[in-house]
């Protein structure tokens, strides 16, 4: 169903890759890292769509990913990335998908590693950069960011987790829900209330070690995009060193929403990412497949679903580039960036709906690309901030810029 030859991986790639020279010299070696060594190691293991991998097997593919410098390739080149634009990472990140690697997101660190924490460098303290952040980048420590509560999820400033002060640092008590990377990281970073009469300035931002007495995970449940990769935590008077404060006291939401319009763009690129990737395995089986006598491809009611689907996608990426390179230009894009969320993750998942009816029974198949991509896509609805919190978001920039 999915020629991953070599060669076949790196076409797919590269083609319609619209990043500037500096990006396509980024994503060439990344492409070849993961059809090669990467593709290999798949294989060896194992590894298909469907198959939770296990959390040491993680972690050599982190290993392997920082020691060839991909790990942190999308940082800036002070922090031993390649110093790309927003809009030349969403390129790269969106032709690393389309290879069809299914560690694709792990080699970049996007649950575990550097694209967490790179903008925390800034704010972070000499001892943090050292302790926390540099062994991140190494990936002798995995983290993971814990703001989502089963009460605080588009409303973040309700958080209940607690960070209440002592002598000698903070006793930490809550939990926290849904956390991705969750189930495999060492360090969190938590977001407590140390005010609770400041509102969302009462919340403060902590590096939390996930193996302290007190700190424990539940991970007993399955969410749609598979196993193993979501936890929630546990905090039961865990201490807390002052010097794991990010930032100062009352900081935390700030610190938390500072990069949400980046991120919800970075998320465009994976949405967009997946969805050429299920366009272009349904065009492959519209003209492999054959049913009365002849291709399914030549069918009006095929052609019309590959029809919407090239459509969205093209309207999706236009967007999502045009967002970037105004955000690259200096430009506010807080309603753009939600825009492109909510366009993306909504028509990304109708891309992905008509590739399972393209394929018909072969893409209800487990461990197959489109089934998986049909669960993950529906998941971008609702992570990173609902379709429904979008609107409201685009909405408020709206009227605020017109007042």
């Amino acid at each position: 169903m999915l020629d991953n030859s070599p060669q076949r991986a790196r076409e797919r790639a590269m083609s319609d890759f619209l990043g500037g020279e500096a990006a396509r010299a980024a994503a060439e070696p990344l492409i070849d890292f993961l059809t090669g060594e990467i593709a290999a190691f798949e294989a060896e293991n194992g590894i298909d769509w469907d198959s939770p991998v296990a959390h040491d097997t993680l972690r050599e593919v982190w290993k392997m990913s920082a020691a060839r410098g991909f790990y942190s390739y999308l940082l800036p080149t002070e922090l031993g990335g390649q110093g790309l634009s927003v809009a030349d990472i969403c390129a790269v990140r969106e032709a690393a998908l389309m290879t069809g690697s299914v560690l694709a997101a792990h080699v970049l660190g996007d649950l575990s590693g550097p694209p967490r924490v790179g903008h925390l460098f800034k704010q972070a303290s000499p001892h943090q950069v050292e302790t926390f952040l540099q062994p991140i980048q190494t990936a002798d420590l995995a983290v993971c960011f814990a703001l989502t509560e089963a009460g605080a999820g588009s409303d973040a400033a309700a958080i209940q987790t607690r960070a209440d002060k002592t002598a000698d640092g903070y006793v930490l008590n809550g939990v926290k829900r849904f956390i991705s990377g969750g189930s495999f990281a060492d360090i969190a970073i938590v977001l407590a209330v140390t005010d609770p009469e400041a509102g969302a300035g009462g919340i403060s931002a902590f590096f939390v070690d996930l193996h302290a007495p007190g700190a424990s995970k539940r991970k007993d449940y399955e969410v749609l995009s598979g196993k193993g990769a979501h936890a929630d935590l546990v905090f039961e008077n865990v201490h807390v060193p002052a010097e794991n404060l990010i930032g100062r006291e009352g900081t935390g939401f700030r610190l938390g929403m500072a990069r949400i319009s980046v991120n919800r763009l970075l998320h465009c690129s994976t949405m967009m990412g997946f969805a050429r990737l299920a366009l272009t395995l349904s065009v492959e089986r519209a003209g492999a497949r054959q049913q009365f006598g002849r291709p399914i491809g030549t069918f009006q009611a095929i052609q019309h679903m590959l029809a919407d689907m090239a459509t969205d996608l093209y309207a999706g990426r236009a967007m999502m580039f045009d967002a970037a390179r105004r955000l690259d230009a200096g430009h506010d894009i807080r309603a753009e960036a939600s825009m492109c969320k909510l366009f993306c993750a909504e028509n990304g998942f109708r891309i992905a709906d008509r590739a399972m009816q393209v394929h018909g029974g072969v893409g209800l198949l487990k461990g197959g690309p489109i089934e998986f991509i049909f669960r993950n896509l529906r998941t971008f609805r609702i992570v990173t901030g609902t379709s429904e919190i979008q609107k409201n978001t685009i909405a408020k920039a709206l009227l605020d810029r017109a007042g």
